[in-house]
């Protein structure tokens, strides 16, 4: 009976092979919308309600706003390739930025602690896929025994010895119902998913290094527009006061110059510390010394414009970002271990074996007669374990779930990423000519209000209120021409660009 038991139990576990109990698996539909939501609104739609001299400025711009219209729009037609196959240094034509990004994807060193996460990784898949085959030793061993006489069965105190030298493989388990499969699959998605984190680094650490050298840029054009104001506001500040020694203008107008010229050499120390501040963090992402001429961009103006970013792109493509990539290799890794934990329900086939020479003389080892060997098969099914496998099934099924929930957060945070930049283009286009028009009509009113206070007709309050618009106003261009810039570099980086 027991004879028959076995042998339908061997027969069963050959003919089943190494049965596969990991769920099936296909890549989960992403949650977000085909398309991207709808652009914001221009300012032509509002001209309707504006006052007649609006309105009138309004239909000014008005061919300007349709071509930014017609540019949006074609933004969400399914037409182009993806950024992702725009390599950075296509997109980044500044010559300084782009051998700066060289720089610190060769030194930076977060970028390096991924690629040895790679490494390690790769590691670790190795020694999970070598369970699949038995580890042979080669052995040697002597072995000395001396039986006291009360124990010996002759009466006499006794020694023995032995002496063996083989090959042999200890508790190698049959991966009849692979569970050492599956686990050898869930290292290997880990394995790949350390790749894409990589690859995500890569393109975070692009965007960063350019985003930190436009700062850079824009900060340096603040410090140059503050010192150039501080200049000028001297040069009224001591025309105000040779005029107040002369009799002709009041100790008011000399004291309102001199808080014009204050306030800008207070802007100058604040952005000199702030170019310094924007040199550091430029540095730490190189992650080495560089050249001072790769930072001496004096103004935005001065970098060289990025490359367009393909039109039309669906929104499926977002499935291709590294960062969603390495969230669906964990989801993978996590439904591989389901299989794992079926498998130990399931009974294990260890087997040992060795085969060499024994002998009770050491002289004798290899002699003819001494071969020896040894088979130990070993098969274990689990019985009661207080529910531990149902438990460790259910640990399992549940990491699976989270995983998925994961997968489809980074889905939905990247299309969010890429709708907010797609959203924000339009509108800092807009604002970019808004400030401009708003800068020349400031600069205009300065230049009359200079001119009505030296011919007399107003204080130099009204010169001072001018002075103040105007510098303003260039202070809030340039703020709106980086994020601008920033914005692009954000639209490339939610795409994926950069990962090549």
């Amino acid at each position: 009976m027991r004879k028959t038991l076995l042998a339908s139990l061997v027969a069963a576990l050959t003919t089943s092979g190494c049965a596969v109990l990991v769920p099936d698996y296909a890549t989960p539909a992403a949650p977000i919308p085909a398309q991207w939501p709808a652009q914001a609104p221009s300012a032509a739609n509002a001209t309707d309600a504006a006052t007649p001299p609006q309105r009138v400025a309004a239909n000014e711009a008005s061919d300007g706003e349709a071509e930014a219209k017609g540019a949006a729009s074609e933004a969400t037609q399914v037409t182009a390739a993806p950024a992702a196959s725009i390599g950075w240094e296509s997109f980044f034509t500044d010559p300084q930025l782009s051998e700066l990004i060289a720089l610190a994807l060769a030194n930076n060193r977060d970028l390096r602690v991924a690629g040895l996460a790679i490494e390690k990784a790769r590691a670790q898949y190795q020694i999970q896929r070598a369970d699949l085959f038995p580890a042979i030793d080669a052995s040697i061993a002597g072995t000395s025994q001396r039986t006291p006489a009360s124990l010996s069965s002759t009466g006499q105190a006794a020694i023995s010895r032995q002496y063996t030298a083989g090959l042999g493989f200890a508790a190698y388990e049959l991966d009849f119902f692979g569970r050492i499969s599956s686990l050898k699959e869930q290292a290997l998605y880990l394995f790949m998913a350390t790749e894409e984190a990589r690859r995500s680094a890569q393109i975070s650490l692009v965007a960063e290094v350019a985003n930190a050298y436009l700062t850079l840029a824009a900060d340096r054009e603040h410090l140059a527009l503050a010192a150039e104001t501080l200049r000028s506001q001297n040069e009224s500040y001591q025309l105000n006061l040779r005029r107040f020694e002369l009799g002709v203008a009041s100790e008011l107008d000399v004291r309102q110059a001199q808080t014009s010229v204050e306030s800008a050499r207070a802007d100058v120390a604040r952005y000199t510390g702030q170019v310094s501040l924007d040199r550091n963090a430029l540095a730490l992402l190189v992650g080495s010394d560089f050249p001072p001429a790769l930072v001496q961009t004096e103004s935005l103006a001065s970098v060289s414009a990025v490359a367009p970013i393909p039109e039309g792109i669906p929104s499926t493509q977002l499935q291709r970002r590294p960062d969603v990539l390495q969230a669906e290799r964990q989801l993978q890794a996590a439904n591989a271990n389901i299989g794992a934990a079926r498998a130990a329900f399931f009974p294990s086939i260890t087997l040992t074996a060795s085969g060499g020479n024994s002998s009770d003389q050491l002289s004798a080892l290899f002699h003819d007669g001494s071969a020896s060997w040894s088979f130990i098969p070993k098969i274990s099914l689990p019985i009661f374990n207080a529910g531990r496998l149902s438990a460790s099934l259910d640990v399992a099924r549940v990491d699976q779930q989270i995983a998925l929930a994961q997968y489809e957060k980074a889905v939905q945070t990247a299309f969010r990423e890429v709708a907010d930049a797609l959203t924000q283009g339009v509108p800092l286009r807009q604002q970019t000519q808004a400030q401009q028009a708003l800068v020349e009509a400031s600069a205009a009113s300065y230049r009359l209000s200079q001119a009505r206070f030296e011919r007399g007709v107003d204080s130099y309050l009204a010169v001072l209120d001018s002075q103040r618009t105007l510098y303003a106003a260039q202070q809030n261009l340039i703020s709106v021409r980086l994020a601008g810039l920033t914005n692009q570099v954000t639209l490339y980086k939610a795409l994926g660009g950069g990962a090549f």
